[in-house]
Order: structure tokens, then sequence, then C-alpha cells
């Protein structure tokens, strides 16, 4: 348990952005599935699902890149060539 907790504490920002398009994106699917549908029922049920993936998605997307980053900052940089 002590290691979700640190977990969660250590992804604080990147759990934080990931609800806030959450909410973003439920909202969005949901008055173009009722749009295209007209059914309330439907476009609960699309804008629930399809955002609820992409949320997931999101989160190892923004870890990756999180991850590539620090990966570029560790590296050696090359020397540049000098010219004459």
């Amino acid at each position: 348990m002590t290691r979700l907790i640190q977990a969660l504490h250590h992804n604080r920002l990147t759990l934080t952005k990931t609800a806030s398009y959450y909410c973003i994106h439920i909202t969005v699917a949901a008055c173009v599935a009722y749009a295209v549908t007209g059914n309330l029922i439907a476009s609960l049920t699309l804008s629930l699902l399809e955002p609820t993936v992409q949320a997931f998605a999101f989160f190892f997307h923004e870890k990756a890149w999180e991850r590539r980053l620090k990966k570029q900052q560790q590296s050696p940089q090359p020397a540049e060539a000098l010219t004459v």
C-alpha cells in the first residue's frame, strides 16, 4: 500500500492533468454523441467509455514523454564540431 501512495504522490501532477483532461473530454464527448445520436443514454454511454480509455492512454503517454526527456537530459551532449 505504501508503494501505491508513493506512486500517487510522485505522479500527482500527471494524475491531476489526466483527471482534468478526463472531465473536459467527457463533456465534449457527451455533447457530440448527443448531437449525432439524439439519444441521451447512448450519448452518456459513449461519453464515458471512450474518454475513460483515452485517460489511461494519456497518462501512459505522459509518462513515456517524461521518461524520454529525463533520458535526454542524462545523456551526454555530443560536442559540436568546429568548422574552419
